[in-house]
């Protein structure tokens, strides 16, 4: 089963959720998906990790052939070329690499060239398999190491994709293929507000999902909770505001495997994922 784990916002959680789900599902498989600030592997540690770059194809104009008629910057919906001082301009950081503007020239005087966007890391953890998305400084769009991170999640078994916080368009990447969502949130009125953005991304893409009310306080007032109760959403987990566990995962340390408490609550929790998945 590949369980996406999400989070409104960043600091809610969602890493130190996924590293510890998947290391009581062990054999396991962990992708992070979060390529703007990837941090599992802070926690899982992986040996023997293998690094390849991931490359998307930029425009290049040929001068002699270009004779300025600018049909593919009228077709750039994406303001990735100009046609300035006698020459077609090329801006790689906007270009989406849909290859449009080398299929519409008439002059045929577009070729397109590989430039590196990222690189994807996979190692081994004990029986966690690790795969990690790591986008280069100042690059607008991680969706092409996302991609690449999609094509190494094996069709069986336990998956656990680390998704980016949010609902830009790199987290609907990260969940496509995704059988089950684990919404992480925490005790706030700012946590709230952004359940209620992602609870609606994975609405729109008909994914099953369920809530972790995460810091979770008991007795006092969560506006987390009272967001769930109202909308008829499954709540699958407690993780309470717990020192020891801040402390652990401070230390990038999995909490799972240092505490038998910390592992009970999280077995359940993966217990409840799969009985909400069916």
């Amino acid at each position: 089963m590949k369980i996406a784990v999400l989070s409104g916002k960043g600091g809610t959680g969602k890493t130190m959720v996924s590293v510890n789900l998947a290391t009581v599902a062990a054999p396991s498989v962990y992708v992070d998906c979060d390529v703007e600030e990837p941090n599992g592997h802070l926690y899982l540690k992986p040996e023997n990790v293998e690094r390849e770059a991931v490359e998307v194809l930029i425009p290049r104009s040929n001068p002699d052939k270009c004779n300025g008629c600018t049909e593919c910057v009228r077709f750039c919906r994406f303001n990735a070329l100009a046609y300035t001082l006698d020459r077609l301009k090329v801006f790689p950081e906007m270009c989406h690499s849909c290859g449009g503007c080398k299929v519409i020239c008439p002059q045929k005087a577009i070729t397109e060239f590989p430039r590196t966007v990222g690189y994807v890391e996979s190692g081994q953890s004990g029986d966690i398999k690790i795969h990690t998305g790591i986008m280069n400084i100042g690059e607008v769009a991680g969706i092409p190491i996302i991609d690449r991170l999609s094509e190494k999640i094996p069709e069986a078994g336990n998956v656990f994709v680390d998704c980016p916080p949010g609902s830009s368009c790199s987290v609907m990447e990260s969940i496509k293929d995704a059988d089950f969502c684990v919404l992480v949130s925490e005790p706030t009125v700012f946590g709230a507000h952004n359940l209620n953005m992602v609870a609606e991304l994975v609405r729109t893409f008909e994914k099953p999902f369920g809530v972790i009310l995460n810091k979770d306080i008991g007795g006092e007032r969560n506006p987390s909770e009272e967001y769930c109760l109202k909308n008829n959403i499954d709540i699958i987990g407690r993780i309470p505001f717990d020192r020891k566990l801040g402390l652990l995962s401070s230390e990038a340390r999995i909490a799972v495997a240092e505490d038998s408490h910390f592992k009970k609550l999280f077995s359940e929790i993966l217990d409840n994922i799969k009985e909400a998945a069916q």
